[in-house]
């Protein structure tokens, strides 16, 4: 997709970092559409080759293999940048639950070596994937970014430590950050297998492969999933904007709406059932609920239409479709 804003950063270069991963690659593909420098900084841990393959003899583009846990990969991978987006980190809250320690090494002492690193080679700007697990246990609907709750989980914690690390690195080092809070991203090149794997992508192949996809709880649990290119667009806003108001602070990045397990697995049952018919007659499986997980969530997306002039444009039945026609391609 094209974006006219991308023009002010015309011989600039910007740094994925988890550049091989799920949004990071999409990032890439954007930057690299509208003749961007990028450089890719991944470890492949959980960012897959096959993401950027296309990339690979591009004029523009240049990968690093190496880990943020690094300080000398994260220095090496900074030297040349103008602009980071940091998306390299362990998602996943079960992950944190059973394995604390090298969620914190890589979402904690990463995140720091990579704002070092940034510092010290004269970043412009430093935009980073936050969370909306730093809500916590905060019930109030929708989720506004100046309140929050305790955390519930090792992985929400890890991430709301990166927003303070980004303030302070403001107030102390004058370093512009920009940190956007991601609400349960799904599109192109999510990756449907392992045992972190998001809830789209598993249910879509558990719906191709004609098994019953497995919902945790009644199904009444909500979310507000936001389409891949809903975050780019973000992303893009949050490189490119030159309004001062609107750095040094965090965002939410959503559609704004709030949908059931329940009817998200309907949904896809629906749109993939345009692909093959067997499918609508498939049940859907409950079980219990998930620790750490939280009920509900619904994002305000006032202050990012207000400061970045942020405007979405995929609602989950579009994203849907979107994401459905590509998983169909990809996972027959």
């Amino acid at each position: 997709m094209q974006y006219p804003e991308l023009k002010k950063l015309h011989n600039t270069t910007v740094l994925v970092t988890g550049g091989a991963g799920f949004i990071g690659s999409n990032l890439c593909e954007t930057l690299l559409a509208n003749n961007i420098k990028v450089i890719c900084l991944d470890n492949f841990s959980t960012g897959k080759r096959s993401n950027i393959e296309p990339f690979l003899n591009a004029e523009h583009f240049t990968l690093i293999e190496g880990d943020i846990r690094s300080l000398d990969d994260c220095k090496k991978a900074c030297e040349r940048a103008d602009y980071v987006l940091h998306q390299a980190a362990l998602g996943s809250v079960p992950r944190s639950i059973k394995d604390p320690i090298t969620t914190n090494e890589v979402n904690v002492s990463g995140f720091l070596n990579m704002l070092v690193a940034a510092r010290d080679a004269g970043v412009k700007r430093f935009i980073y994937a936050a969370s909306s697990s730093t809500y916590g246990d905060h019930e109030a609907l929708p989720k506004v970014e100046d309140t929050i709750g305790k955390p519930l989980s090792p992985y929400a914690i890890t991430k709301y430590v990166n927003e303070l690390y980004a303030t302070i690195f403001h107030t102390t080092y004058q370093f512009n950050t920009i940190g956007l809070r991601y609400f349960n991203v799904f599109g192109k090149r999510q990756d449907p297998n392992g045992a972190y794997a998001a809830v789209i992508p598993k249910f879509v192949q558990q719906f191709i492969s004609h098994q019953s996809p497995i919902i945790n709880g009644d199904g009444s649990y909500s979310r507000d999933f936001t389409y891949i290119d809903n975050v780019v667009q973000m992303n893009v806003l949050a490189l490119t904007t030159e309004n001062t108001n609107a750095l040094n602070t965090v965002y939410n990045v959503a559609y704004g709406e709030r949908t059931t397990l329940l009817e998200l697995a309907n949904a896809l049952k629906t749109y993939l059932s345009e692909f093959d018919r067997a499918i609508s007659a498939i049940p859907i499986t409950h079980r219990e609920n998930r620790l750490g997980d939280i009920p509900h969530s619904l994002a305000s997306i006032e202050k990012a239409k207000t400061l970045l002039h942020y405007n979405p444009q995929y609602n989950i039945n579009q994203g849907l479709k979107e994401a459905v026609s590509w998983y169909w391609q990809h996972l027959k």
